[in-house]
């Protein structure tokens, strides 16, 4: 997959020979959409509000960094948020799974155990998503917030938002496995938010990284400035959707990047992280996250925050007042 993905940002033989694939996955998705749409395949409504944030590209756009400020912004509301999320990757032999912040992330996938650390809400993870709601709405929840599932459309939604890279958009525009599309990108027109990870285009919201500062990965009760990397060059690793979106942010910062990608949700091993030198190993969160066990003193993280235009807060706050008005009348 990591190799297929160099041809997905533009047109190339490889993409043009796998166009006919595309076209019947574009035709199956949206059949499988127009079927739910329109009830032919039943989905589950629960009693709360439910909120989907998602993409329709494969790889990362900076979802969860938004379901965490999406979490602890209705937290501080007065709302009581729970969070589902898929547990991709994840081992466990049993589901839903609460997910605390020391839970391992190979029982449930990197991004559950990000979500757990940064939220002030609970997280349940898993394959079925209607199972992990409904365990929330028991548990006194009265909003759920599903990462990454914009396309489990057995679980009914109130609230859509699709979250874009705006570095990288679209690519080609082509649907798998000829293009980065999970649907055509006339779903977009159906969501209630779209947010772009960067500059916005005409009728999107903004978001940006802002960056929280460096902590050690052995010792995290360390911290450190950017100008403490300045000196020279850094070892940067990145196994998330758009690596270089990360090798930007730290030369933004000022730093000089020599940068390994690897693919998104790549399982690090102790060896990934050893260099001939003895220059400094800055990572991501989500790739610290299933690193800390064999990390070293030269392993740094950046953390961020994500920062969505203002009035994403009000958008949604309102929805949420619309949508609970409707179910106490109903």
């Amino acid at each position: 997959m990591f190799k297929l993905e160099r041809h997905w940002y533009r047109l190339t033989p490889v993409s043009l020979l796998l166009l006919p694939l595309s076209l019947i996955f574009c035709a199956l998705v949206r059949l499988r959409y127009t079927l739910y749409r329109l009830g032919i395949i039943p989905g589950t409504r629960l009693p709360v509000p439910v909120i989907v944030v998602g993409n329709i590209t494969v790889g990362g756009t900076g979802k969860t960094p938004l379901v965490i400020w999406i979490a602890n912004f209705l937290h501080q509301a007065g709302y009581r948020p729970g969070i589902v999320t898929r547990g991709y990757r994840g081992n466990s032999q049993t589901w839903p799974v609460a997910v605390m912040p020391q839970t391992p992330p190979g029982q449930v996938g990197d991004e559950a155990v990000l979500l757990a650390r940064h939220s002030a809400c609970p997280v349940l993870a898993g394959p079925d998503r209607v199972a992990a709601a409904r365990q929330h709405v028991e548990q006194g929840c009265n909003v759920i917030i599903s990462d990454d599932g914009l396309q489990h459309y057995q679980l009914r939604r109130d609230i859509e938002i699709a979250v874009i890279d705006s570095m990288r958009r679209f690519g080609n525009r082509l649907c798998l496995p000829a293009g980065p599309l999970r649907e055509p990108v006339s779903r977009l027109k159906s969501v209630s938010v779209r947010v772009a990870n960067g500059a916005p285009e005409a009728g999107e919201l903004g978001m940006t990284f802002e960056p929280a500062g460096f902590y050690n990965l052995a010792e995290p009760e360390r911290r450190a400035s950017a100008d403490q990397f300045r000196d020279g060059p850094v070892h940067a690793l990145a196994g998330i959707g758009n690596p270089d979106r990360f090798f930007s942010s730290l030369r933004g910062l000022g730093l000089k990047v020599i940068p390994h990608p690897f693919p998104d949700h790549h399982g690090f091993l102790p060896g990934e992280l050893e260099f001939s030198d003895d220059r400094p190993v800055i990572m991501t969160e989500k790739d610290a996250v299933k690193c800390e066990p064999f990390a070293t003193a030269r392993c740094w993280v950046l953390a961020v925050e994500a920062q969505p235009d203002v009035t994403l807060g009000e958008q949604v706050l309102q929805r949420l007042k619309e949508i609970i008005r409707g179910q106490e009348a109903a």
